[in-house]
């Protein structure tokens, strides 16, 4: 069977670190969409290690680790990690597989991501301009190169006629920077990918599936950022949510087990777009602070607020989340009172689902006030021992969405996760 990972919220929900917490319990690690803009944190021998394309069970010596083809590989990115990983003694050889019909990212994806989003000025996204909204167009587009493609004959021919058509588009946005110097690294980079053990990645899950192994499914992003369900056109360009899991490995749906949502004690987001829990003040920049709340892709300073429970229930039910992980809940230690939304004022009305077209309409957060716990939860191992003032916040939230919420994660370490 396969359980799924994701996030609930709009990515950085510390999925990272959960799905490290819980791959000793699986025999495969699958990432099932996503590119690079991905940014998946581990902590391993008290360093900091920041994964954007291997899945994050790749520490586990006995846990084998696959790219799905519903994820866009870019071969640079992929080999900076590699020589990562293999510094911690790790042979990638050995327990990293990729799907053939994994999507390639090329050099002119990034290109034409750059070229777009300058062209938007004021109205751009907030892309991470690795590549992703291109290479997921050519996908949609059938113009897509793919890991498959790499190892026959005419790789460089297809390759040369695809960035020929893509110039074609660069011309029109008038950009003209030199990207001479990242084909060269492409190129280095695809040497290094035919060296990994490429498989038919339907047929090797489904065959894992069948010998009885547990598969857990990784995902990137989160909900809130899904291509069709989420903050749109603010958003992915991929299905982040558990029925992605499907179309980005190759398995039917009722091979699906356990959707294990994570979200944050509060709410974060990157870039542009709709927020509405959004604190543009003392407090907000108080979250940003003590939890160190700066993108791990782009580095840029995360927009902080209130847990945002409408948007929370709404993720659960999409993805049918059986149990959530709540991160980062020692980040509201220092907090006397906490805040909750519980609905969203629009025009005078009070709505508790999120709404079609979330920038086109000024919304107003209706808030449920908490006591904090004012006392430091870092160091709690048992759920006896969590304040009285959390499990009222957690039972409340238990309560509104309507998924358990089963682990809380009370700091960055392996070992900071409490069982409820």
């Amino acid at each position: 069977m396969v359980d799924v990972i994701l996030g609930l919220q709009w990515g950085d929900e510390g999925k990272g670190k959960i799905v490290d917490y819980f791959a000793p319990n699986y025999d495969v690690i699958a990432r099932f969409q996503g590119g690079p803009n991905a940014g998946h944190t581990l902590y391993v021998e008290n360093k900091k290690i920041v994964l954007h394309q291997i899945p994050s069970g790749i520490f586990h010596q006995n846990t084998i680790n696959i790219i799905g083809n519903g994820v866009v590989l870019d071969p640079v990115t992929l080999k900076r990690e590699c020589d990562t990983v293999a510094s911690f003694g790790i042979d990638v050889r050995k327990n990293l597989f990729i799907a053939d019909r994994t999507n390639l990212i090329v050099p002119t994806h990034r290109a034409l991501d750059k070229a777009s989003e300058l062209s938007k000025g004021e109205s751009k996204i907030g892309s991470t301009l690795k590549g992703i909204g291109p290479a997921y167009m050519d996908k949609t587009g059938r113009n897509a190169l793919r890991v498959g493609d790499m190892l026959g004959k005419n790789f460089t021919t297809e390759y040369i006629k695809l960035r020929l058509k893509h110039q074609r588009i660069l011309d029109s946005y008038h950009f003209n920077e030199d990207i001479s110097a990242w084909e060269e690294e492409f190129f280095e980079a695809i040497e290094f990918l035919r060296t990994l053990p490429v498989v038919n990645g339907e047929y090797f899950i489904n065959n894992k599936i069948s010998e009885g192994k547990k598969i857990l499914a990784e995902g990137a992003q989160g909900t809130m950022l899904d291509v069709d369900f989420g903050t749109f056109p603010f958003v992915t360009s991929s299905n982040t949510i558990s029925a992605g899991v499907c179309t980005g490995l190759g398995v039917a749906p009722q091979k699906i087990r356990e959707v294990i949502g994570v979200t944050k004690a509060y709410c974060t987001r990157v870039g542009s777009g709709p927020f509405p829990t959004e604190l543009n003040d003392i407090v907000g920049e108080e979250l940003r602070k003590i939890g160190s709340e700066f993108g791990a892709t782009t580095g840029r300073p995360r927009r902080c607020g209130w847990i945002d429970l409408v948007a929370l229930k709404y993720t659960c039910m999409i993805n049918g989340v059986t149990q959530v992980v709540m991160t980062k809940a020692d980040v509201l230690d220092a907090f006397k009172e906490l805040n909750v939304c519980t609905a969203y004022n629009i025009n005078g009305e009070e709505k508790t689902e999120v709404p079609f077209q979330m920038d086109r309409l000024n919304i107003k957060p209706v808030y449920q006030s908490f006591t904090g716990w004012n006392t430091d939860t870092t160091t709690i191992s048992n759920a006896a021992d969590l304040p009285a003032a959390m499990t009222t916040y957690i039972d409340f939230i238990n309560s509104y969405i309507g998924a358990p919420v089963k682990y809380v994660s009370n700091g960055p370490g392996r070992e900071q996760i409490v069982t409820l």
